[in-house]
């Protein structure tokens, strides 16, 4: 903050200098350009909460295979065989497009060649980039059992349709119907603190732990592959990587 207000000082001394202000009238410029200053501070301080999609930075290709599939506070969601040799472990929030685009797109591609096939597990993880993506990964949670892949994929599917400007409450509640909700286990799963807290303790662990800024991430054992990935993609990863048997 010093260095901002040395800063602040330096300019309104050299543009003061360059419009022949008085020392006196030179001060005033100062307010302003203080308003700019913090209004910058408090827009990164933003990103910081809830980091954007692009706004990553990888900051390591692999972590640890062992480190990375252990489970948090809360059991992890599991597609396909415990015994396949290759893990893929996913970070994703439910308002990302990039990752309703993977769900719906790339995702049923690679369970037919590799995870249906018993050659891949796929573990999902939340990383919840907003308010609303918190709510939907709440809401899968609270369905339990088979129940919440289905609702994850459903709400992927009809990303669309729920996640919109203004209050998506309703809208939210909606998809949630067609998976058992009344109105009154909608809200009372809304207002789960315990389960709000763990799943903000995943997104914290996955950040601080495995560099995890984006969405969506992968991590195959171990080897991180960014957001956007094809199949072909996921081919060049998992081939070396099943026939290694690593």
């Amino acid at each position: 903050m010093q260095n901002v207000v040395a800063m602040l000082e330096r300019w309104r001394r050299d543009l003061g200098s360059k419009l022949g202000l008085s020392e006196a009238a030179s001060r005033t410029l100062i307010p302003a350009a203080g308003i700019l200053v913090a209004t910058f501070l408090i827009a990164v301080a933003a990103t910081q909460l809830w980091p954007s999609e692009d706004s990553a930075t990888e900051t390591s290709a692999t972590v640890s295979v062992e480190s990375v599939i252990k489970p948090g506070d809360l059991p992890d969601i599991v597609i396909g065989k415990p015994d396949a040799k290759v893990t893929i472990v996913e970070y994703a929030s439910m308002t990302c497009p990039h990752c309703a685009a993977f769900h719906t797109r790339v995702l049923p591609q690679l369970k037919a060649k590799y995870i249906d096939t018993g050659k891949v597990r796929l573990i999902y993880r939340e990383f919840p980039l907003d308010r609303l993506a918190m709510s939907a990964a709440m809401l899968a949670r609270c369905v339990g059992g088979e129940g919440t892949e289905l609702l994850i994929d459903d709400l992927f599917k009809r990303q669309d349709e729920w996640a919109v400007r203004g209050d998506a409450t309703p809208k939210l509640f909606e998809v949630a119907k067609q998976a058992g909700f009344t109105k009154s286990s909608f809200d009372s799963c809304l207002s789960d603190q315990a389960l709000y807290d763990k799943i903000l303790a995943g997104r914290a662990r996955a950040s601080d732990k495995f560099g995890v800024n984006s969405t969506p991430t992968f991590f195959v054992n171990g080897q991180r592959l960014g957001g956007g990935a094809t199949l072909a993609d996921f081919d060049r990863t998992l081939e070396p990587l099943l026939k290694s048997g690593r």
